[in-house]
């Protein structure tokens, strides 16, 4: 819905703005203005100043300003539209209608919202009375008291099949179905019925707290134990997280949203002093409901059952995440004991108990790093390289090309200090060393460099390959090269370096090798490498200049009278074109393969073959200008 400007600056002018922001929190006059403790920052000193006149807040401590919508959207957590909303009604407007569509849309939500508040009422007056006997019991047992069923709303479904639909004769019965009220069985012929029988009923609110579904708890024996409302024009459960409307004002100014696996988990914390709690309802975390805790919190913090559906489901919202990464923003998992839910943890061992478990949450970097760690035995070569190997591809998940950096960085390093480089003697020294210029490379070592530069060589030179497989081994042979003569830029590209695809073992081999020597020796410089090939027979960069440079090395990184500065530049960058084509390259074929998918729409499939355009001129432009930097190598040389 497009809103004009006058319709808002009227909407601005009719909001008391102290009187707004006095809901939330304590104001006090100052002269022609009033004053608060900022609900964005912790202070002890009030900094934080409202002006009526002008229409604005402003805090001097933390930055923080805005309107009386910006209010509604940034504090409250609404959308734009639901805070627009809620200010209108306060003040007596009506939105525009776009359209009689939108209208008669608007109509019939706003009556769905009559439905469930009605049902809701009567939930409630059923738990207090004779037939909720029961359900109250039930809600004693597990600790709940009073102001915490009052303020969640606990009511209760007696086990009959049409005692609500005739609580509620006042509305169409087709509207009952569409809410999710009743059941309307298949066949016209039978009556619909009342979907929630013999349960306890929770309400689902939405961020303005309003009542848009339900989850009923059943209390004898039948299944399911939990049945939440289906979706309706009001209800998306895969983008709805209960207790949203009590918890972001709270997760706002404490800057902590902690998220939970059930309702009742969330009610037991609220109820023990933790009011920035969530839940999703009945599944995974999904993209939608992590996007919407990311605009409260930057890391929110999971702490689901220690048992292996809990963190399983802890698992799948990690691998939804990973994508979806940008700076700043990320998740933490906290893991209960097995067997024991916060409910428990906080009544067998006090509140406390429960921070303990907080304060030991696991950012998601190591979360994934032990959860690819445990997918398998890591006891040889083969098998550390398939752990490299799915950290890599989990990596390359990330869209975000900082965070992206950051992860192959932290994983690789953790993978070098759970496995060190292969090149530590019994002791737990490292065997790199410098004695008088030379290398104490173990000559096992200095033989399989030795290998590796003749191999790749003869590679390269294959008469059988095709000219596209034979230009690609020559171009990771000079890299590899070019590393081996400037290693400086191993320090701030052995990631990028560490994912590039080596076209065989021998490539790889070399690759690893420069990769953990850079791991080893914080100072690696040129004399150490050179002493190294010196002594595999190759005779060193020099000879290798000499018979390569005009089948492979025409870069300016590779000689020796290039600029160093400018020559590490060119070849980091080219390493980064080859990590970059990789990418362009994989997420290329993907796109090829669900253009063929038949379920596509047209505007799916118009999508598709936008990003396949995009795709094509990024490899083009990777090409040309991979061209422009080997042309300005030989013209150097």
């Amino acid at each position: 819905m497009s809103l004009s400007p006058q319709f808002l600056d009227e909407l601005r002018a009719r909001t008391t703005l102290s009187t707004l922001i006095g809901k939330s929190v304590k104001v006090l006059k100052a002269g022609r203005e009033y004053k608060a403790c900022c609900p964005f920052h912790n202070e002890k000193t009030p900094s934080f100043t409202i002006n009526d006149e002008k229409g604005f807040y402003h805090c001097f401590g933390c930055g923080a300003h805005g309107d009386a919508i910006r209010w509604m959207t940034e504090q409250r957590g609404l959308t734009f539209m639901d805070g627009v909303k809620e200010l209108a009604d306060a003040a007596g407007m009506v939105l525009p209608a776009p359209d009689p569509r939108a209208a008669q849309r608007a109509e019939a939500a706003k009556t769905l919202h009559d439905v469930m508040t009605a049902a809701q009422a009567w939930f409630v007056e059923q738990l207090n009375g004779l037939e909720g006997a029961e359900a109250r019991a039930y809600l004693d047992k597990r600790g709940m008291r009073p102001e915490t069923v009052k303020s969640f709303g606990f009511g209760f479904a007696p086990d009959s099949r049409g005692k609500l639909k005739a609580a509620l004769k006042e509305f169409d019965e087709s509207l009952l179905v569409e809410a999710g009220m009743l059941i309307q069985p298949e066949d016209a012929k039978r009556d619909s019925y009342d979907r929630f029988r013999g349960r306890l009923m929770i309400p689902i609110r939405d961020a303005r707290g309003r009542v848009i579904a339900f989850g009923g708890r059943i209390l004898g024996a039948g299944e399911p134990k939990y049945l939440n409302s289906p979706d309706t024009p009001l209800f998306d459960k895969g983008r709805t997280l209960y207790n949203l409307d009590k918890a972001a004002p709270v997760a706002r100014k404490s800057g902590r949203m902690i998220v939970v696996e059930g309702y009742m988990d969330a009610i037991a914390l609220a109820q023990a002093g933790y009011a920035d709690v969530v839940a999703p309802l009945g599944t995974a975390l999904t993209e939608q409901q992590i996007e919407k805790l990311w605009s409260m919190v930057e890391t929110p913090l999971l702490c689901f059952d220690g048992d292996s559906a809990g963190q399983r489901a802890a698992d799948r919202a990690m691998m939804r995440a990973l994508p979806m990464l940008k700076p700043g923003h990320s998740l933490d998992v906290a893991v209960l004991p097995v067997g024991v839910d916060p409910d428990d943890l906080i009544k067998t061992k006090g509140a406390g108990a429960f921070q303990t478990i907080l304060n030991g949450a696991t950012p998601l970097a190591e979360r994934l790093w032990a959860y690819e760690k445990a997918q398998g035995p890591t006891d040889t070569p083969e098998r550390r390289a398939g752990l490299k190997q799915r950290i890599n591809e989990r990596v390359n998940d990330i869209a975000d090309q900082l965070v992206k950096r950051e992860y192959a960085r932290q994983l690789q390093d953790r993978f070098y200090e759970e496995y060190g480089g292969g090149n530590r003697n019994n002791s737990g020294k490292s065997d790199w060393g410098n004695r008088g210029g030379k290398s104490s490379w173990r000559k096992s070592e200095m033989r399989t460099v030795g290998k590796a530069l003749r191999f790749t060589r003869e590679e390269v030179a294959d008469s059988k390959l095709d000219m596209p497989e034979r230009l690609s081994r020559a171009i990771t042979r000079s890299i590899l090269l070019g590393v081996s003569r400037r290693p400086r830029a191993l320090y701030s590209h052995r990631e990028p370096l560490s994912r590039l695809h080596m076209p065989t073992q021998a490539f790889d081999i070399w690759r690893n090798l420069l990769v953990s020597a850079s791991y080893e020796r914080p100072d690696l410089e040129e004399d150490l490498l050179e002493a190294i090939l010196a002594t595999t027979g190759t005779g060193g960069t020099g000879a290798i200049d000499s018979r390569d440079v005009q089948q492979d090395l025409g870069w300016s990184f590779y000689h020796k009278a290039s600029d160093a500065e400018s020559a590490q530049s060119d070849l980091c960058e080219v390493i980064d074109l080859l990590v970059m084509n990789q990418d362009i390259t994989a997420r290329l074929a993907a796109v090829e393969t669900q253009l063929y998918a038949a379920s596509l729409s047209d505007d799916e499939y118009a999508s598709l073959l936008g990003e396949r355009d995009q795709l094509l001129t990024g490899k083009r432009q990777y090409e040309q200008r991979l061209f422009e930097l080997k042309s300005d190598g030989l013209a150097a040389a």
